[in-house]
């Protein structure tokens, strides 16, 4: 436990280094999008931007630079918005967490449901969940948002296509941004209750008189929950990417648009701190799921 929360830090110092890396090493000069277009470049006035944002000094300083500002609580100033970056995150989070959060909801219940559905009525239920899992994960999110914005949308008039801020608001792009874990987290859990249904255990509970319902609940279930809550933290956690075209989609206000229009416009502190900020998440919580998983599943922490 000590070596992977020592670890934490030193991925996200690699992390950061990539990022500001593939920013610094961007087609473009920083100098036309800094001075506001080529109209303003002068040579005093190209003289002056690179002085103010340090461009002359050598990459590593840079770098360091950007990195002690952003440690301490500074991400920079907005190119495009003029406004600091960490106020711009700070009034976008919220409606990317409501939306993660939402659609992490729709796929616990319905994925683990199908998948228990699966794995315990066999034939051709099972069938037919394998089938409309495997299509689901074989359709692109912003397929999946046309067709509901088309059909609930428009056609229905059930739910509004635009827009964040409620519920009701976000239950269509949560539905698109569920659609794909669903199908994933149903067959991790189908495989893994397959597999808990065959062990002796089992049999011996089963051979005792025990009605299926508890084999299921009390020995099935709870034997399958290590890689089930392993999944489900893990997609959690890659949830926050899959957010920039749910929300551009539906034109949520959220971190993912923002980071679809700060690369657009070549606002490289926006880009480099939303950036930095999905990763960091993504390295948070799949470390936290690593620490967590001996806690749910006894087996690994033996194999530890």
């Amino acid at each position: 436990m000590i070596r992977k929360l020592a670890g934490l830090p030193a991925t996200l110092l690699a992390t950061s280094f990539v990022i500001f890396g593939a920013a610094y090493a961007a087609p473009g000069d920083p100098v036309t999008f800094l001075a506001g277009g080529k109209d303003n470049l002068s040579p005093e006035h190209i003289a002056a931007v690179r002085a103010q944002y340090h461009l002359d000094d050598p990459f590593v300083v840079q770098y360091g630079r950007w990195l002690g500002d952003a440690v301490t609580g500074d991400l920079g100033r907005s190119l495009q918005y003029n406004d600091q970056v960490g106020d711009l995150l700070a009034a976008r989070l919220p409606s990317t967490l409501g939306l993660v959060a939402y659609s992490t909801v729709l796929f616990v219940v319905f994925g683990v449901g199908l998948g228990v559905l699966a794995a315990v009525r066999g034939g051709r239920v099972d069938a037919a969940v394998v089938a409309g899992t495997t299509f689901a994960t074989s359709v692109p999110p912003f397929v999946v948002a046309t067709a509901l914005i088309s059909l609930f949308g428009v056609q229905l008039g059930w739910f509004p296509v635009l827009g964040g801020g409620s519920l009701w608001h976000l239950t269509l792009p949560a539905v698109t941004l569920a659609t794909g874990a669903l199908a994933i987290i149903s067959r991790v859990t189908r495989q893994a209750m397959i597999e808990q249904r065959e062990l002796d255990h089992v049999t011996v509970a089963r051979a005792s008189g025990l009605s299926e319902r508890l084999i299921v609940v009390r020995h099935v279930l709870r034997g399958a929950l290590g890689p089930i809550v392993t999944m489900c933290g893990l997609v959690t956690a890659g949830m926050l990417a899959g957010t920039v075209v749910v929300e551009t989609a539906f034109g949520i206000s959220g971190v993912g648009s923002l980071l679809v229009h700060a690369i657009n416009t070549h606002d490289f502190p926006v880009t480099q701190a939303v950036l930095l900020l999905m990763v960091a998440a993504y390295i948070t919580v799949t470390t936290l799921v690593e620490l967590l998983q001996p806690l749910i599943d006894p087996r690994t922490r033996r194999a530890a």
